[in-house]
């Protein structure tokens, strides 16, 4: 779970990334099967993440898509493994880009940064991985974070 909040007002505001998103929350699909002993396959994965202000409760779901390979010149990438660095990657990407969020920085704004800081993180990670603005059709969403009524 990670969600962005403006902690207080004042000279002391910061915005901080709480929760952790857990491997099992990632749920990738297979959209192209595997080719015996060569790099190919793909799994994709849909992410909504909540993306909330803590003193005003305004919020913005931001949505992507995360496409990994199933075998790349590396050698097979087990669903566990994928699944893990996703994980990792999202949440670290949440804490580079949230961190140096304001109060007045628009939460639209920083659900494009935050995918803009994801693919390289992810890419040099496993090699072929891709962040994508929409999911792919066979990818099931997962909503991290809590809505706001």
């Amino acid at each position: 779970m990670v969600s962005s909040g403006c902690g207080r007002t004042g000279p002391r505001t910061r915005t901080i990334v709480t929760g952790r998103i857990e491997p099992g929350q990632i749920h990738f699909v297979t959209i192209v099967k595997p080719r015996k002993d060569e790099p190919s396959g793909w799994r994709a994965a849909c992410i909504r993440i909540n993306i909330q202000r803590a003193n005003t409760g305004e919020s913005f779901l931001c949505g992507f898509g995360v496409e990994m390979p199933i075998q790349n010149d590396d050698g097979p990438i087990s669903l566990p493994l994928a699944q893990r660095i996703t994980a990792e990657r999202i949440h670290e990407a949440a804490e580079v880009v949230f961190s140096s969020a304001t109060p007045a920085s628009g939460l639209g704004l920083l659900c494009e940064s935050l995918k803009k800081t994801l693919k390289p993180m992810l890419w040099a990670s496993i090699e072929g991985s891709r962040v994508k603005t929409s999911c792919h059709k066979k990818a099931i969403p997962v909503q991290l974070g809590n809505l706001v009524p």
